[in-house]
């Protein structure tokens, strides 16, 4: 797939007020610092479509960015460690739980990973939410390029391991570098290939 055309559309915190358009949606979450901002930048191939922050918890709204007037790609607030207070937190987990719950033009939910540590605990449990929910997601492990190639494959490995404790398979993942652009077409082809089969389930 190429990117021919990234637009900002709307940030807000209330779902009924996200775009009518029947656009096939990719809403991408993570922990509060994981690189989503800067992922987005590398797939959708602009500097600053996103904002980057050295600050956790930058993005605090849903905001939507229209790609090729055909899709949406949503970013999602962290979750994590955000400099927020406790009752703005509980504002963040409610409307990205109604946002799940209630998107109808949802497809699919990207779930950002850093591939540098550990399986933790709050990645685990969302990422058990959203199979309860029956919310389709594929993993991005995010700053591969931060291992070295012997370190990357152990790490992947540690990581399928612990999901097996909790997934009688490894879910769909990708691996990404937004310095390097790896994982770029390989995310972008796997929105390409289920917006196709949405159009043809139209026809």
């Amino acid at each position: 797939m190429k990117i021919s055309s990234a637009e900002f559309v709307i940030s807000n915190s209330d779902v009924a007020r996200c775009p009518k358009e029947k656009f096939p949606e990719y809403a991408f979450i993570g922990r509060s610092n994981v690189g989503k901002s800067s992922l987005i930048n590398m797939l959708t191939d602009r500097k600053s479509l996103a904002k980057t922050s050295g600050r956790p918890g930058k993005t605090q709204l849903i905001n939507h960015f229209s790609i090729n007037k055909n899709w949406f790609l949503v970013d999602l607030p962290g979750y994590g460690y955000a400099r927020v207070s406790k009752s703005s937190k509980k504002v963040f987990q409610k409307f990205i739980t109604t946002y799940f719950s209630k998107r109808t033009q949802l497809v699919s939910a990207f779930v950002l990973v850093d591939i540098r540590h550990d399986p933790q605990k709050i990645d685990l449990e969302f990422m058990q939410w959203l199979g309860e929910n029956h919310i389709p997601f594929s993993i991005i492990f995010t700053k591969a390029d931060k291992l070295t190639k012997n370190q990357l494959p152990k790490n992947i490995e540690s990581y399928t391991s612990e999901m097996l404790n909790y997934w009688e398979e490894m879910p769909n993942y990708f691996i990404t570098s937004s310095s390097s652009g790896m994982g770029k077409k390989e995310v972008l082809s796997y929105i390409d290939e289920i917006n196709k089969e949405i159009d043809s389930q139209k026809k």
